[in-house]
């Protein structure tokens, strides 16, 4: 006698269970902060992908941001012995250093903790993309569960006209029932102080019914970094010292009149004076002398 259906289709039925248990993605439990100093948040699989090398510049090569330098590292250094400390804003002129700061910062932390100088664990920096923000509490919850401080970074932060993600973020910072883990602080880099665009402010006060609150979930967003840090146009001055300092660095030899025409010429070709700039010219200057860029 034939045996019935349901008996025939359970080791089938089986089978294909295990094999979608084998290529489901790694539950948050098994996170594993070990395995680098630097990740990127995958949110379509629900993992962090390691980094093992960070592109970087060294905290003593940022010139012409001293105080927003010190004023990060210290907030940092205070997340990564346990103390209080606040979500960063880090925020103006394009290529003036926001996103190397961050790195920056955590490195020489980092490079504290070798060196014991500073008793403290390892920090974690999490890059999180801007487009990946809607996945944020699924990335906190992860966090929650271990024990590696990490500061979690986003880069080129802002927010435009029905774009309702920046939701997620607000009640990260102060306003979910949760909250954010006490092992996690957001740093996010923009070159817009609210995050959102001046003339959409300005549109959404002039058609709004109640001008005042038209605007007033988006901008508060930004009153919900506790620290501050503004980036501004670098002057001549500065410029010519972040190419000097680049130089000596990296064994560049070159007259300094050679090198500041040579670096003024460069920056006139681009517009404008800035860190980014800096960096560009050293580059090129550095493949016309035949030397590499390495530490």
């Amino acid at each position: 006698m034939n045996e019935p259906v349901s008996e025939r289709l359970d080791p089938l039925l089986q089978r294909i269970a295990e094999a979608l248990e084998r290529i489901a993605p790694a539950p948050s439990s098994r996170v594993d902060l070990g395995a680098a100093d630097g990740f990127i948040w995958q949110p379509e699989a629900d993992r962090l992908e390691p980094v093992l090398q960070i592109n970087r510049v060294d905290f003593v090569l940022l010139q012409g941001i001293g105080r927003q330098a010190e004023t990060l590292y210290e907030n940092t250094r205070r997340f990564a012995q346990g103390l209080p400390a606040n979500n960063a804003l880090l925020w103006g002129a394009r290529g003036m250093g926001k996103s190397s700061l961050v790195k920056a910062v955590h490195a020489r932390v980092n490079a504290e903790t070798a060196s014991g100088t500073r008793q403290a664990p390892r920090l974690a920096l999490v890059e999180i993309h801007r487009e990946d923000i809607p996945s944020l509490p699924r990335l906190l919850q992860l966090l929650r569960g271990t024990e590696r401080p990490c500061v979690l970074f986003c880069d080129d932060l802002s927010f435009d006209g029905g774009d309702a993600s920046y939701k997620s973020l607000k009640a990260v910072l102060e306003g979910g029932i949760e909250g954010r883990p006490a092992n996690v602080i957001f740093y996010a880099t923009s070159n817009r102080r609210h995050l959102m665009p001046r003339d959409m402010i300005e549109n959404e006060r002039s058609t709004a019914i109640h001008t005042s609150e038209a605007v007033e979930e988006k901008v508060s967003l930004s009153d919900r970094f506790g620290l501050w840090l503004g980036f501004h146009n670098c002057d001549q001055d500065t410029y010519f010292a972040m190419i000097e300092g680049y130089a000596k660095r990296y064994g560049l030899e070159m007259p300094q009149d050679q090198l500041q025409a040579e670096a003024k010429e460069w920056a006139v070709t681009r517009g404008g004076r800035s860190g980014r700039v800096a960096w560009q010219f050293i580059q090129d200057l550095a493949g016309r002398l035949g030397k590499r860029l390495e530490d």
